[in-house]
């Protein structure tokens, strides 16, 4: 017996020894994820009404009943997921990046099966159960059993907040490379010109980018998944401390609803969201139709992307040295100013514009780009408050909440345009709806990052102090845990 013991103790040691030390594979692979997720995610979110509308002929009201009901399932399957994930008992491959391994086949073959160009010569009847089946599997049920495992398991890559930092640093500008690479590649590849001059879609070739991004995006998983370690082992629940299942339910309930941290970052990302998407959207009117310069629409759009790569070097560093909460704040109340001095200066110079306003682009980039980095950090917070590790269900609460944020957001654009009076079918636009657009794009970010930078002010409590002693707690009790 005392033999065998021995050479359990012996194995142990020897595979904490054979662990390598975290550190550019692991950001490289954690990055690969998040590509491969992106590569739909963002080609359906730029490219997938263009394709119901333009090669299925499916009318805009029925692809937003589809849209509005995925996010009902998705309150489902979101939450559905992260317990899972949070109570199977872990498998040798690990609690999370085992799922990546299980998911990866079914979600590239999902994302393919929603741009087949052959399903435009069925029934208007089989066109809208196709894209009700295909669309529910890819978003609610497949990017959803495999976004919220890959999401979580950067709290268990590493337990030091530097390393989490810079993992959402890698994280962010893997979704920026995919979004360069979509906007730019896809609209030249599937729009050709017609004899009359028209933009017309080619419908076999999202099929074919479809295939690409399906192949691309298999082999991306499996970088992530055979280069990602978790070396953080969150201890299991003896089976003499488990409760019923209602028990459980309700100290998870009471843990999330009284998780400060979590409303805080919650709160956060919807103001996020609602000023960042009503300004991408009022940006294609400010530039066509009050600066009348077309063209800068489409290196505003660069310029954002680019701000973003800009900051990802300095990002990890200023996170560790300032802290996230209190870096962010900052940053956040800058993008908001920037946007003030625009409202009230009201230029008509779009050179003068443009520079200033990929100035406040930075500091919500900045926060964009660490945003990650809380998610882990909140999750330990919830560890420290209830004594479990909710880690999918964490980041599940907080995906959902973002899917709600992108809803309420999608329409905003809508209602503002209608609400200051802008006339579609007009070929120019009365000088007072002009002045409108242009109020709209700059007062309203001014207003809604300002109300960011407070929700981590005031509600978010995790200083950078905080969350060092939130790191040191866990690593304590885990040590004694074993």
């Amino acid at each position: 017996m005392q033999h065998a013991s021995a050479n359990k103790v012996q194995n142990v040691t020897d595979d904490k020894r054979n662990v390598r030390e975290f550190g550019l594979i692991d950001k490289l692979a954690y990055m690969a994820g998040d590509i491969a997720n992106d590569l739909f995610f963002i080609f359906s979110s730029s490219f997938l009404m263009l394709f119901y509308t333009k090669v299925l002929g499916i009318s805009g009201a029925v692809v937003g009943t589809l849209f509005l009901s995925a996010r009902v399932v998705d309150a489902f399957t979101d939450m559905g997921m992260g317990r899972l994930v949070d109570t199977l008992k872990p498998s040798k491959d690990g609690r999370f990046r085992v799922w990546i391994k299980r998911v990866a086949p079914f979600a590239v073959i999902a994302g393919f099966l929603m741009f087949l160009s052959v399903v435009q010569n069925w029934s208007m009847t089989a066109k809208i159960v196709y894209i009700f089946v295909t669309y529910l599997f890819w978003g609610s049920i497949c990017y959803t059993a495999i976004n919220i495992p890959y999401g979580s398991m950067a709290s268990v890559i590493s337990e030091k907040p530097e390393d989490r930092a810079s993992l959402s640093v890698f994280r962010s500008m893997g979704a920026s490379l995919a979004s360069i690479f979509i906007s730019f590649f896809v609209p030249l590849f599937v729009y050709t010109t017609d004899a009359n001059g028209a933009q017309i879609v080619i419908p076999e070739r999202f099929t074919l980018l479809a295939g690409v991004f399906a192949v691309l995006a298999f082999a991306l998983y499996q970088f992530c998944y055979h280069f990602t370690i978790e070396r953080v082992q969150i201890p299991q629940k003896p089976e003499t401390e488990k409760q019923s299942f209602g028990k459980e339910m309700a100290v998870l309930i009471k843990g999330l609803s009284t998780n400060r941290a979590l409303g805080g970052i919650i709160a956060a990302a919807i103001f996020l969201l609602l000023s960042m998407l009503l300004v991408n959207t009022m940006n294609a009117y400010l530039y066509a139709d009050y600066f009348k310069s077309s063209k800068t629409l489409a290196v505003a759009g660069i310029l954002g992307t680019v701000g973003t790569l800009m900051l990802a070097p300095f990002a990890n560093k200023i996170a560790s040295r300032f802290g996230k909460k209190e870096s962010a704040t900052v940053a956040l109340f800058f993008s908001a100013i920037v946007y003030a001095v625009l409202y009230f200066i009201h230029t008509d110079n779009v050179m003068v514009f443009l520079p200033m306003a990929f100035l406040a682009s930075l500091g919500m980039n900045y926060f964009n780009v660490v945003i990650w980095a809380f998610i882990t950090d909140i999750i330990d917070y919830q560890e420290v408050k209830t004594g479990t590790a909710d880690s999918g269900t964490v980041y599940a609460v907080y995906s959902f909440s973002r899917k709600l944020g992108q809803a309420l957001a999608g329409g905003l654009g809508g209602f503002a345009l209608a609400a200051i009076g802008y006339a579609s079918a007009a070929a120019t636009q009365e000088a007072a709806v002009l002045d409108s657009i242009y109020d709209v794009a700059t007062l309203v970010p001014a207003i809604g990052y300002t109300c960011v930078a407070l929700c981590l002010w005031f509600i978010y409590p995790l200083t950078k102090a905080k969350v060092a002693e939130n790191v040191a707690i866990l690593s304590e009790r885990r040590k004694a845990a074993k």
